[in-house]
């Protein structure tokens, strides 16, 4: 089920966040064996689309997901609906001080940006959505090294899509296939999760263009 429309500010802003996520990772997305991992990150955990039903479905189905699915296959699925949740309240902090402070019209330009970042003053929360991204990203690489897996999503998926949860069982297909064809995540983890507290740590310590990496 697709989510319905963002408001259209908040579409900007998150499609600018994609954008600039694309920039730092081009040589992720260009190399064969990392690009299906960077594109579900950009297009399942982190993108310019609305959630809220699926994250809805997640809560909601937990019950009778653990009856079809093996838990190490929710446990990720939780955690995405925190990061959806915290990522929700972030943004709207900082949509609010990009408009209301800083005058946000229909562009975005890179200072102001990192100004809203720093008036916003959530540093901990925001080092904290980078750690539960890396936390995902962990699950599901531990996930795909387990020879049953395969076998255990090939049983579970046909009960959820009779269920009406075909979004989800998409999400957990294309997510395990991402992290699978990647042979081993470490070194793709490693990389977002330094990038992105890099970039952080840059933006708080007022440095010039601190999101080009």
């Amino acid at each position: 089920m697709s989510g319905a429309p963002l408001d259209p500010k908040l579409a900007l802003l998150r499609a600018w966040q994609s954008q600039r996520l694309a920039r730092t990772y081009a040589d992720l997305l260009a190399d064969p064996r990392y690009r299906p991992a960077c594109e579900f990150f950009l297009e399942d955990i982190y993108a310019a689309r609305d959630f809220s039903q699926r994250d809805h479905d997640i809560e909601q189905m937990y019950d009778f997901m653990q009856r079809v699915f093996p838990a190490s296959l929710i446990r990720p699925l939780k955690l995405t609906v925190e990061v959806h949740a915290m990522t929700y309240a972030l943004d709207a902090r900082l949509l609010d001080v990009l408009v209301n402070q800083l005058g946000l019209a229909d562009s975005i330009t890179g200072e102001q940006y990192a100004e809203a970042y720093r008036r916003c003053d959530n540093y901990v929360e925001r080092a904290r959505q980078i750690d539960l991204i890396h936390k995902i990203g962990s699950e599901l690489d531990g996930i795909v090294k387990w020879p049953t897996t395969g076998a255990a999503l090939a049983v579970a998926k046909g009960p959820a899509r009779r269920a009406g949860w075909v979004e989800l069982t998409d999400f957990i297909e294309r997510g395990y296939k991402a992290f699978r064809h990647t042979r081993g995540a470490e070194y793709f983890l490693k990389t977002v999760r330094q990038r992105e507290k890099l970039i952080l740590d840059r933006i708080y310590g007022m440095e010039p263009n601190p999101l080009t990496i």
